[in-house]
């Protein structure tokens, strides 16, 4: 794909509006400033690693030859530990070696309750008095009178006495229309004391801490709890949840315990959650209490072998229309039944490597999730080609957790955390900055109080980020602009040449910075091919390093991970010291692994990090892995990679995604995409075709903000809705994606000659894409039937 190409930095930078005189002088100041400034770098800086030195190679002269990295050539790494081999026995060394460290943190709760309507609506109800009839903020009590939260308290629970006064009002918002992560996070909530709520906002309190100790004692108990409720070993147990402290806490009991821990994402609709329950044969659930509301509710009755369902905090109300046999418990409470019974039990059941530790089931981007079968070897095996690629990991790094734990990227980085002593503290989209969605006008979102040193995250994410920030730029005086745009293309002059730049990190960027708390040092990015511009724009910006890795579930999440020190952009690096890399022929697409200057080909990834296969679907599972002469296991992972002379590697094409149009052309649809999707008015886009047709069409949601100052530009006026409906409309955005495509070098053929505006948003919850934001074109595909024979003409 074009945008995985290396971009030269002149590629990238961004255009300047200054006098040309006062430019050259500036830019003379500024070589002038380089070259002094450059021989005390060279020698007090630090010894830095050259990006273009070779890093992996492959292990014979033969064209079909795996690649492995320099560091493994001699045998892949498999193991994190000396005797380390199952989940259980690393947590264990973990708790042992930094047993009163802080592991699990988790932002503080002001009391709630949950009141479920007449109508089925559930609502977060809390009793709040007015005071002298004004709006009391919580803030008000933190910031402009300084309480300490114990004193809040106090506040709060007086004002609650004056109930009866006529002032009092019930403060109600509909829970049912609002994230599930709320809840999950811990929040703080802002009450208003009067009739008016809309929309919610939050205050969330400092971070509490469970050290290795403390979770383990907790695992344990739970683990036991759920033997006490007839869990047997080797068998499965589903996890439905967010990403939260007690998720992690779940895992590790079934760690312990070798029971099968089978992950769901929360976003996942109805068909798909019971079709993951029923073919497990789950008799157990793990779930929240607005999960449990909000979704398992309406589709318990058609998992007939459940028995009992486990709320991560606390008890719901229970439905007369529960099936008979199944009971709710808290996590708690099956806590407290397990430290009882610990005593008197018989010895838990531990796991040997090559047991299933988790079946993971896909986002579904292609059709009906897939369960991942990954043992414990697999999972180890690919924690520890991750943790080779981190330097100095340890008890200083903070990592903050926020997407799905039941995807692969969040739970590897995870373990690969506690395994070394770092501290995870619990985070959510709504709450992570803020500017988020949730976080009430100048309150701290989540970065801002943990100062995190290490983040994942999904290209989206930072797409997202890197459109924010250039329109907030795009919005600053001349002379700002300006000032920020010649320290950026400057930075990005040094950091291509592996120099850094304290001046503008200190006095330009920090603002920008300290969006994500000011202490990053490692991005690392996953889940989908992030673009040049954007990975140069993360480096540059928020002053850290971008791991851009490449990994399925398929996996264990492992394959490969650039190193940090590598600023190149366009590629996911070399293969991890756990794996090895090699590209087969795909003749149909035109690609050979004696392609000159680069070798090209499907990727396969071999190595212990590959899993088992599907569960229950042998079929899948022999068309996607196979086994070499050596015994090794290997996965057709169907993605398209090439091979630069230093062994990094790079995603081009994608065999799923290339069609072949009426006329015998190729098009990559996610190349077409890749090229477009950084733009300012475009939030998201699906490119289409299909070969009974000679041309490319796309869907296009636009954003709101430049599609409407667009229209105003052209006259054209009407609601959202009716300007996204419009012809005129469609045709004006058109122009701005052809002129950007052909500034991308598409070819004629690969440039969208019909679009379609959205003026939906596509989110997990639409089922147009996955919790990684990937997109679901059958889905999609489905959702624009009527669309595409229109563009197409009806035949």
């Amino acid at each position: 794909m074009n945008n995985h190409v290396s971009s030269k930095p002149s590629t990238m930078k961004l255009k300047q509006t200054i006098n040309p005189i006062l430019l050259f002088f500036i830019h003379f100041i500024i070589s002038l400033y380089t070259i002094l400034t450059y021989i005390p770098y060279y020698f007090l800086s630090e010894s830095r690693q050259k990006p273009n030195q070779i890093k992996a190679k492959p292990v014979n002269s033969k064209p079909e030859s795996a690649y492995r990295a320099i560091n493994s050539l001699d045998g892949l790494a498999s193991v994190l530990y000396p005797g380390c081999d199952t989940l259980d026995k690393v947590f264990m060394y973990a708790k042992n070696k930094f047993k009163n460290k802080r592991l699990l943190g988790t932002r503080e709760i002001l009391n709630e309750e949950d009141e479920v309507q007449p109508n089925g609506k559930i609502f977060k109800k809390v009793r709040f008095s007015a005071c002298v009839g004004k709006v009391v903020f919580l803030s008000s009590l933190f910031s402009a009178y300084m309480l300490t939260p114990a004193a809040v308290f106090s506040v709060v629970k007086e004002l609650s006495q004056l109930e009866a006064s006529p002032s009092s009002h019930a403060v109600a918002w509909d829970a049912q229309s609002s994230s599930s992560y709320c809840r999950a996070r811990g929040l703080r909530l802002n009450f208003l004391s009067g009739p008016l709520i809309s929309p919610l906002t939050v205050i969330l309190g400092h971070y509490n801490w469970l050290s290795y100790e403390d979770v383990f004692v907790r695992a344990l108990n739970f683990g036991n709890g759920l033997q006490m409720l007839g869990q047997k070993p080797k068998t499965n147990i589903a996890i439905f949840c967010e990403t939260r402290a007690e998720w992690m806490i779940a895992a590790q009991a079934c760690f312990m315990y070798n029971f099968q821990l089978v992950t769901l994402y929360a976003t996942l609709g109805g068909p798909a959650i019971v079709h993951g329950l029923n073919e497990t044969e789950v008799t157990n659930i793990i779930t929240s209490k607005e999960l449990l509301q909000t979704k398992l509710k309406d589709i318990v009755s058609l998992v007939p072998r459940l028995r009992h369902i486990i709320t991560v905090d606390g008890k719901p109300p229970s439905w007369s229309e529960f099936p008979k046999g199944v009971i709710v418990h808290t996590m708690a409470a099956v806590q407290a039944l397990g430290a009882k019974a610990s005593l008197e039990n018989e010895p838990r059941s531990k796991p040997v490597p090559l047991d299933i530790a988790v079946i993971m089931y896909t986002s579904g981007s292609t059709g009906i999730p897939k369960g991942v079968m990954i043992s414990h070897s697999n999972v180890i095996a690919g924690i520890t080609g991750m943790a080779e690629r981190i330097p100095e990991l340890g008890e200083e790094d903070v990592y903050i957790g926020y997407l799905p734990l039941a995807h692969v990227l969040e739970l590897s980085a995870e373990l690969v955390c506690l395994s070394h002593g770092c501290r995870i503290g619990y985070s959510s989209p709504q709450t992570l900055a803020d500017q988020s969605s949730k976080i009430k006008k100048g309150s701290k979102g989540d970065t801002s109080m943990l100062k995190p040193t290490l983040m994942a995250a999904v290209p989206e994410i930072m797409d997202r980020i890197y459109k924010n920030v250039m329109n907030k730029v795009n919005e600053m005086s001349s002379f700002q602009r300006n000032l920020f745009i010649l320290a950026y293309n400057y930075k990005m002059e040094q950091i291509s040449k592996g120099r850094s730049t304290p001046l503008c990190d200190r006095f330009i960027f920090r603002k920008v910075r300290s969006l994500l708390g000011g202490n990053i040092r490692l991005l690392l990015c996953g889940g989908a091919p992030l673009s040049a511009t954007t990975q140069r724009f993360m480096n540059i910006c928020f002053c850290c390093s971008v791991g851009q890795g490449y990994g399925l579930t398929e996996s264990s999440g492992a394959g490969t991970i650039t190193e940090v020190w590598d600023y190149n952009t366009g590629r996911v690096g070399a293969p991890l010291v756990c794996c090895e890399i090699k590209l087969k022929n795909w003749e149909e697409g035109g690609y050979f692994n004696t392609d000159k200057p680069h070798p090209r080909g499907e990727i396969l990834i071999g190595g212990q990090n590959v899993t088992m296969g599907y569960y229950k679907n042998e079929a899948k599972t022999k068309a996607d892995f196979f086994e070499d002469e050596n015994g090794q296991r290997w996965l057709c992972t169907g993605d398209i990679g090439e091979f630069d002379p230093d062994g990094c590697l790079k995603i081009i094409d994608r065999k799923k995604d290339l069609v072949k149009l009426q006329a015998g052309e190729y098009v990559s649809l996610g190349k077409v995409e890749a090229a477009l999707k950084n733009l300012s008015l475009i939030d998201n886009i699906c490119a289409y075709a299909n070969s009974y047709h000679s041309y490319v069409i796309g869907f296009v949601v636009p954003n709101q903000k430049e599609l409407t100052e667009l229209a105003r530009k052209k006259g054209l006026k009407g609601t959202w809705e009716e300007l996204c409906n419009s012809c005129e409309m469609e045709n004006e955005v058109l122009k701005v994606l052809s002129e950007a495509a052909i500034s991308a070098s598409l070819e004629k053929f690969e440039i969208p000659l019909k679009i379609r505006l959205s003026p939906e948003p596509w989110t997990p919850e639409t089922g147009l894409v996955t919790d990684a934001f990937k997109l679901k074109r059958k889905e999609l595909k489905t959702h624009y039937q009527a669309d595409i024979e229109r563009m197409y003409g009806r035949k």
